[in-house]
């Protein structure tokens, strides 16, 4: 709805300011800071579901791995199916099919009704993630106000990230690893409605439904991810990895050749021509490579290295959290002054920092250069907040939702990449640390040396059976010191992805103007 102002001579339509717009962002943000921490919560309750549960390997790694497959899978069809039939509607949906997926969790009793519980949950989220980013740019009609309610958007995914683990130690201490679903039920329900009075309706553009389309972005992105996890775990030569990248290289090519063939494609591939747009994703996709190996390394260094508990764990993992919570909703006003493109790669730039005084920290490692560290990444986390109204401010109104759909893409694209990448460089610089020589001269070889080079968990059992505590210290040290090779790597990384996102976004860019 626009008012137009009584003046005189030439004048524009101004958009109405909604009067809701802060309680609407409020619901947003909820439902944002739920979905990020219930990824980060299963990293915690999965030592208890094994232990009750017992899956298999193959299951476990499919209850980790298929919530983010379903999400990536889904994202491009969500954000299309909510432009068409309106996104208050869609992201109603995801919250109720994210707490029915949560409630179902009291009657799994073996891993495969987890594994399909998770994937329910992948599909909530699929839906709630590209309807709230859309939203945000349809309900902040005035640049400057939607650019600081993008950097509390951000900062809400950040403290999201870092109270998950806590949340779900705080739970693991007093209840089964049910509770790490089940706190999901009452804020979703809250979230229902709370979004069905306070929010817009809003749609964009009117498109054509495309059967084939939607099937070729669901089986593509799900192909895709399926081969960076393949490779990341089997090598470049796994046959089931090389037959996923064949079928997502046909099927996101005929995607693509299809959007851009058509009028009104589901999702519009021609945005990518808008060069502040792209610089977001570029920075989002590279911040996510680089932050989801780190995260994860530097979790399992606190716990198998230090012997904290997973609860202490997320405490000491909060440098990065803090950082990006307290930056990001002041990053509008940082652009405003020093320019959008400086804020955006100046930030790559401060999380490059951060790896690179985790490569150059003084052996032994200790925790304060780890926090130093994170203190930096998480600063240049917070740019990511101008990242994202960039990639808004470069779509028009009607095309939100496909931009959402291209950076929440980003995200899961980079996680799976660093994940895969980065975690393939830790673990190739671990197993050279810890030779078969080494392992024989402690009386480990066979099944149990394999499995001692295989993870840092695997080598600290093998030691106990053994008897040879040299060689979980030797363990120790070869993952400390994949650690921080991991750091060099993040660290070029984010200095290349600095360096482009500076060519590469306008000098004039602003966020914060009128449109």
């Amino acid at each position: 709805m626009t008012t137009t102002l009584p003046v005189t001579g030439r004048h524009t339509p101004t958009p109405a300011l909604n009067p809701r717009r802060w309680v609407g962002l409020a619901v947003l943000c909820a439902s944002l800071l739920i979905v990020v921490m219930d990824m980060t919560i299963l990293n915690v309750a999965l030592p208890s579901i094994s232990e009750q549960l017992r899956p298999g390997s193959v299951q476990l790694l499919w209850i980790v791995d298929i919530y983010p497959l379903v999400v990536a899978g889904l994202l491009v069809t969500a954000s299309g199916i909510a432009d068409r039939f309106g996104r208050k509607r869609m992201l109603m949906v995801g919250f109720a099919v994210f707490g029915l997926a949560s409630t179902l969790v009291l009657i799994a009793d073996n891993a495969a009704a987890l594994i399909a519980i998770r994937a329910l949950l992948g599909v909530g989220g699929a839906l709630i993630m590209p309807s709230t980013l859309s939203m945000i740019r349809n309900l902040f009609t005035d640049g400057k106000e939607r650019a600081v309610a993008l950097g509390i958007w951000g900062s809400m995914a950040a403290v999201g990230s870092g109270l998950g683990p806590i949340a779900g130690g705080a739970l693991l201490t007093h209840f089964s690893w049910h509770s790490a679903f089940l706190v999901n039920v009452p804020i979703m329900a809250v979230a229902l409605v709370a979004a069905y009075f306070l929010l817009p309706e809003s749609k964009g553009a009117v498109v054509r439904w495309d059967a084939l389309g939607t099937g070729l972005s669901i089986v593509g992105m799900v192909a895709l991810m399926l081969a960076i996890k393949n490779f990341g775990k089997h090598g470049m030569a796994d046959p089931a990895a090389l037959v996923s990248a064949a079928v997502a290289a046909i099927a996101l090519g005929w995607f693509v050749r299809r959007s851009l063939n058509r009028p009104d494609p589901i999702l519009d591939i021609r945005l990518l021509k808008r060069r502040g747009l792209s610089a977001g994703l570029i920075a989002a996709l590279t911040t996510s490579i680089a932050t989801a190996a780190m995260m994860l390394l530097l979790a399992q260094w606190m716990q198998l290295v230090e012997g904290m508990s997973a609860l202490e764990a997320g405490v000491h993992l909060l440098p990065v959290a803090i950082a990006a919570g307290i930056l990001s909703p002041l990053a509008p006003a940082i652009a405003a002054r020093i320019g959008t493109r400086t804020v955006m790669a100046g930030g790559l730039l401060m999380s490059a920092t951060g790896f690179l005084v985790l490569f150059f920290a003084p052996a032994p490692l200790t925790y304060p250069f780890l926090a130093v560290s994170m203190l930096f990444v998480g600063v240049g986390m917070s740019s990511l907040a101008i990242g994202s109204a960039a990639v808004m401010a470069s779509s028009p109104a009607e095309r939100s939702g496909n931009a959402a759909a291209l950076e929440e893409t980003s995200f899961e694209l980079g996680a799976a990449l660093g994940v895969a990448i980065l975690g393939s460089v830790a673990a190739l610089v671990y197993r050279n640390g810890l030779s078969t020589g080494e392992l024989a001269a402690s009386g480990v070889t066979g099944e149990s040396a394999e499995a001692a080079r295989e993870s840092l968990g695997g080598a600290i059992a093998v030691a106990e059976q053994a008897g040879a505590s040299g060689l979980a210290d030797v363990a120790r040290e070869s993952f400390t010191t994949s650690l921080q090779v991991t750091g060099i790597a993040g660290g070029v990384l984010m200095l290349v992805g600095a360096v482009t996102v500076w060519l590469l976004t306008p000098k004039d860019l602003s966020v914060t103007g009128a449109h």
